[in-house]
């Protein structure tokens, strides 16, 4: 994890891990980015789980109504299918999001950005756990197909479906990554290393003691004036009646 941790500060110029807003787009670059591998394996993956499913995953029984190979179920077939079909648009919408990103001047949409991907790829992580133990409880249950046509499918199926369960968790945690790293440090780091700033800070924290050491050194009368207002106090007589 720290491996991918360097990996994920390089070229990281902007706020939650990404370059600075306005840079040079460069496509082996961005086709390198471990954020896009990733995707692109999801997206792949999710191709191989509903194409699977959708080209063999039914067959016609001796009533002429169409079966799901996975026991029967057809909730199986269609979850399947339905997870799959999300992931695949999913993982394109992410990667057109870090394509964007990149371009992204405004750090709360970036934060948003980032806390959009760690929560879905969490939660799709989760939903592709359930679709590989539904899957594969129904299809250790159910008969061999005749002929045994489609059964590489239906496995190929609960395998990617295990397989995109670990690729989805890995986007996840690089967005938790991307959140940590947050735009506190970059900013932070540039106002406190600004000469002016630093400047200006320095000339407050002076001011600042030494009108707290001055504040009360010096009385707001003059000698001569105290004396006389105490004359005048030794002098006062209270009037008779």
């Amino acid at each position: 994890m720290d491996i991918l941790t360097q990996i994920l500060n390089m070229n990281a110029g902007g706020a939650y891990g990404g370059g600075k807003a306005g840079g040079a787009f460069d496509p082996l670059t961005f086709a390198m980015k471990p954020q896009v591998v990733i995707r692109a394996l999801c997206w792949l993956f999710s191709i191989v789980v509903f194409g699977c499913i959708s080209s063999e995953g039914w067959r016609t029984d001796e009533n002429g109504k169409e079966v799901c190979l996975y026991n029967g179920d057809a909730m199986a077939c269609k979850y399947g299918n339905t997870i799959g079909v999300f992931g695949f648009l999913a993982s394109m919408a992410f990667i057109a999001g870090e394509y964007l990103f990149e371009r992204m001047s405004s750090v709360k949409s970036r934060k948003r950005y980032v806390m959009a991907d760690m929560g879905f790829s969490a939660f799709w992580a989760f939903m592709y756990f359930i679709s590989f133990v539904y899957l594969w409880s129904q299809w250790s249950s159910a008969p061999m197909p005749p002929g045994g046509v489609g059964s590489s499918n239906m496995e190929a199926a609960i395998f990617f479906s295990f397989f995109s369960i670990f690729v989805w968790a890995l986007c996840a945690f690089l967005a938790y990554k991307r959140f940590l790293i947050g735009a506190g440090d970059e900013f932070t780091s540039a106002f406190e290393t600004d000469p002016a700033n630093v400047v200006h800070q320095q000339a407050y924290t002076s001011y600042s003691m030494d009108n707290d050491n001055d504040q009360y050194s010096t009385s707001p009368f003059s000698g001569q004036q105290q004396q006389g207002m105490e004359q005048q106090g030794m002098e006062y007589q209270q009037p008779t009646y």
